[in-house]
């Protein structure tokens, strides 16, 4: 039995591992393209899922079909990229599993497919995606238990999971630490998911999310966990259980991928790798002076805070910048690189996924 100062202890070094990617692989180089995919059909074999009335039309199947689904139509469309799949038939596969095979595979994205439900209602409907991080909001966090609760199907689940209780509130608290290097970029094809789910037959948008879902906490690229709708409501589940609606789904999940890999190839940088540059320069006039300051991100949420905000964990000089809806924080000031990588180094102690940026500085 682990107690639990040495699961928040083990549970930050398995983060601080897990957040670089494997050196010499093609997120690390310029000018890279999107060439691996791992697509992970949530539950499987002993663990069904959400159950549809009647105890019939399990999760655990709807995943797979439409997982394969979006697979196919990568594949016939970017012969060069690498689709694979967390599991190809319906056998379970342990959350911890998932993830490694992603990471031990380079995978430049993860998209985990589910299917929701209400115990107590038939009124929700939609599709909702979910990035890594808290949201205190009692549904986000009971979509988080439920799929998190896969992990009893597992042997020795408390010692795999470093302690963790998917039932335990405590066991939460941990994630309010976990800024994922990754943050902008699964929100940013989260985003695209839910754009085009919501023209597919299942047309809710419940809107993007953060969940301290299990499997993406240790995911070494962006990562995102899709509910493609409620089989607890009968209008969903019509669309879910038919094939034409699951060729219809996967094709909305198909057309957010095409959008993301348009944009992650068209950039001089990786987008989801240390350091981050700034991409988007303004036209310098002759008039203009222009330096260059190096900053550590520390982290990026969706709400602004105080100077004086605990998150800061007593830093001094925060800046942030808006993008999009959320708030990249950075501390320091510096004009010499190598300096802000020694001062990185040291904030690394407080905030594990810290990196270097670059600001371009314009005076007129």
């Amino acid at each position: 039995m682990i107690r639990k100062g040495t699961f928040f202890i083990f549970f930050l070094i398995s983060l601080c591992l897990c957040v670089t990617a494997p050196t010499g692989s093609a997120q690390n180089v310029q000018g890279v393209q999107l060439r691996t995919v791992v697509i992970d059909p949530g539950h499987g074999g002993k663990d069904p899922g959400t159950v549809g009335p009647g105890g019939k039309n399990l999760e655990r199947q709807i995943t797979l079909s439409v997982a394969l689904k979006l697979g196919k139509l990568i594949e016939n469309a970017y012969p060069d990229v690498k689709v694979l799949f967390t599991r190809k038939t319906d056998i379970f596969v342990p959350l911890a599993s998932r993830t490694a095979f992603a990471n031990n595979n380079h995978a430049d994205l993860f998209i985990s497919i589910h299917v929701n439900a209400f115990r107590n209602s038939t009124t929700p409907s939609g599709s909702e995606t979910f990035v890594m991080g808290v949201d205190k909001s009692d549904l986000s966090m009971e979509v988080s238990k439920l799929e998190n609760s896969v992990i009893a199907y597992e042997d020795d689940y408390s010692t795999v999971y470093q302690g963790f209780d998917p039932n335990n509130p405590e066991s939460y608290i941990i994630f309010n630490l976990l800024q994922s290097a990754h943050l902008e970029q699964s929100v940013h094809f989260a985003n695209l998911v839910q754009k085009s789910l919501g023209q597919s037959p299942i047309s809710v948008n419940r809107g993007v999310k953060q969940g301290p879902m299990l499997v993406l906490w240790q995911t070494t690229m962006p990562a995102v966990l899709v509910e493609l709708g409620f089989l607890s409501n009968a209008k969903d589940r019509a669309i879910l259980i038919s094939e034409d609606g699951q060729q219809k789904l996967a094709a909305a999940l198909f057309n957010a991928f095409k959008l993301y890999k348009t944009g992650y190839d068209t950039q001089l940088q990786p987008i989801h790798q240390n350091p981050v540059t700034v991409i988007d320069t303004p036209k310098i006039q002759k008039t203009d002076v222009t330096s260059v300051i190096y900053r550590v991100q520390i982290f990026a949420i969706g709400r602004l805070l105080p100077s004086n905000a605990p998150e800061f964990k007593g830093y001094s000089n925060i800046h942030y910048k808006k993008v999009e809806h959320l708030y990249k924080y950075s501390t320091g000031s510096f004009t010499n690189k190598a300096e802000a990588q020694a001062y990185c180094n040291k904030v690394r102690k407080d905030f594990p996924q810290a990196f270097v940026v670059e600001d371009i500085i314009t005076e007129r």
